[in-house]
């Protein structure tokens, strides 16, 4: 098993981490009868998104020694409503000043365009990566 999710009442569950034993909280939204007060299922989905594509940069970046630490991702979840899905997740992502080579520039933007989550969405989410090189 991979995690143990349990409700908690209130439209909150607590998601456990098998392995490590790190958890998380998420609450329903405020527009989806919840009251925000934690990251929701759907900003978790967004998240793990731009988490997984730096984590895919990374592996790329350490085979190639080159280094990726510090960069950040800004993430904005739009949701559709009949069906209620994500419709749309835009990353902006911030590499640090490293004075990156044309081919380093392509080798990491081709790593976050094969990140396992973004494979695993759905076809109709669209995703809007746009990468500013300091």
């Amino acid at each position: 098993m991979t995690s143990q999710v349990i409700y908690k009442g209130n439209l909150r569950t607590e998601a456990t981490h098998l392995k490590s034993g790190q958890t998380i909280i998420t609450d329903a939204p405020t527009d989806n009868q919840g009251k925000g007060e934690a990251f929701s299922p759907t900003d978790l989905a967004a998240t793990a998104l731009a988490s997984c594509l730096m984590t895919i940069m990374g592996i790329t970046a350490d085979r190639k020694q080159i280094d990726i630490a510090g960069a950040t991702a800004d993430v904005t979840k739009v949701m559709s409503s009949d069906p209620r899905r994500i419709a749309r997740i835009e990353i902006n992502l911030v590499m640090p000043a490293n004075n990156y080579s044309d081919l380093e520039k392509k080798l990491l933007t081709a790593a976050a365009h094969h990140c396992p989550v973004g494979l695993s969405l759905h076809p109709e989410t669209k995703e809007v990566l746009t990468i500013t090189w300091t």
